[in-house]
């Protein structure tokens, strides 16, 4: 039987999901996506590597990181991922640069237990207090394992994907985006592959091909 359940408290969403078998489509978050394999092996390619996480493994994606998704086998996997906006985990971490996973999978009970805790308190309704209390300890937990990047990029690179969002209809402007941000343009495209692992063009097409796949849907439906 398959279940998935999406659940939003202080900023963070929680995903708990089982699957008897699934697959999913190369795609990227726009947050911090941290997860727990608690049955099955749960597969992915990542940055051209291929990645297996076992019973108990801790999955780390960094925002904008493309990747798949499928259980090794027909037996499935259960699993919890909690996703926090790139803003809200440099204020939790009270980081002026933006934190940046160097691992994919790591097997740490300790932070597996966080990631549970956070987990277990949105899915069963408890108070934001208790939520964001149970945040600071995963930002205690993981202060001292992490690389940093420039947080002020963080905040441009947002800014950036507001305009690209904007208007999906034009050409996209790399002068228009960059003046607006401050910068040069080939400081924000440099600034930009860092931070989201695709360049700004790419992720333009990435929205134009989502948009008219989620356009085609509708129209099906409605025919």
């Amino acid at each position: 039987m398959n279940k998935f359940i999406y659940k939003k408290s202080s900023g963070i969403t929680v995903l708990s999901a089982s699957f008897d078998d699934f697959k999913y489509k190369k795609h990227a978050h726009e947050e911090y996506a941290l997860g727990v394999t608690l049955r099955g092996v749960q597969q992915y390619n990542l940055n051209g590597s291929f990645q297996s996480s076992y019973k108990n493994g801790v999955m780390l994606f960094n925002p904008e990181q493309p990747h798949d998704g499928m259980s090794q086998n027909k037996s499935g996997i259960d699993y919890v991922m909690i996703y926090i906006d790139p803003l809200k985990f440099c204020e939790i971490l009270d980081a002026k640069k933006m934190p940046m996973f160097s691992s994919p999978i790591v097997y740490d009970q300790g932070l597996q237990n966080k990631i549970l805790d956070i987990s277990g308190t949105v899915l069963n309704d408890m108070d934001d207090a208790l939520c964001d209390e149970k945040l600071s300890d995963l930002a205690v937990y993981l202060k001292p394992t992490i690389s940093e990047g420039i947080r002020k990029d963080a905040v441009l690179i947002k800014r950036a994907k507001e305009i690209i969002h904007s208007d999906l209809t034009e050409i996209l402007s790399l002068d228009k985006i960059s003046y607006e941000l401050g910068i040069s343009k080939f400081q924000f495209i440099r600034m930009f592959k860092s931070t989201t692992g695709i360049s700004p063009y790419q992720y333009f097409l990435n929205l134009k091909v989502e948009k008219l796949r989620r356009l085609s849907k509708v129209q099906a439906m409605s025919i």
